[in-house]
């Protein structure tokens, strides 16, 4: 019975794992960010247009359903050059397929500032992230994404005030 049973998990892993999917690409995106302060900011809050690179690998589980990781360059903040930071991030998403050409995801993201030493940013920040994904062809897609920052952005030994990014994303990219 146990050998019936270890032979039976043995062939159903063998299948899973032989029907996976990894692909691998590169994604460029245009980026609309802001700040939310709180209390509330005291100038004139204007979002910041940026710009957003990345690389990626999605290794599918199924047919429906991945899991897609990038390493991405981001800038974000406001308008203001004093609120300005730029990222290195790595979103970890699960993305769930409706068809052949559309899927959504959702997960987590974690940043590391590459701006400045000393400019009242923390050097990490977690945010969480939304997005879909239209499949243009097998290889070129579009895609929206919004993400919400989860922790300050500011330094807390410098300032009482809190920020938290949020971002929308409007990419293009290529699936090898």
């Amino acid at each position: 019975m146990k050998k019936m049973l270890l032979t039976s998990v043995l062939v159903c892993f063998t299948i899973i794992c032989s029907s996976q999917e990894v692909k691998y690409g590169v994604r460029g995106a245009l980026n609309v960010s802001n700040l939310d302060f709180d209390p509330d900011a005291t100038f004139e809050n204007k979002h910041r247009n940026g710009f957003a690179f990345a690389g990626f690998v999605e290794y599918g589980f199924s047919e429906e359903l991945a899991l897609h990781t990038e390493l991405q360059w981001s800038a974000e903040g406001g308008k203001e050059e004093s609120i300005r930071a730029d990222y290195i991030q790595m979103p970890i998403l699960l993305q769930l397929s409706t068809s052949d050409r559309l899927s959504f995801m959702a997960g987590p993201q974690v940043s590391l500032k590459t701006w400045k030493n000393n400019d009242g940013f923390s050097t990490f920040a977690f945010s969480g992230v939304v997005g879909a994904q239209y499949m243009i062809t097998s290889e070129l897609f579009v895609d929206a994404r919004f993400s919400y920052g989860l922790t300050n952005i500011l330094d807390e030994d410098l300032t009482d005030i809190e920020a938290k990014n949020h971002v929308m994303q409007f990419g293009f990219g290529i699936k090898i």
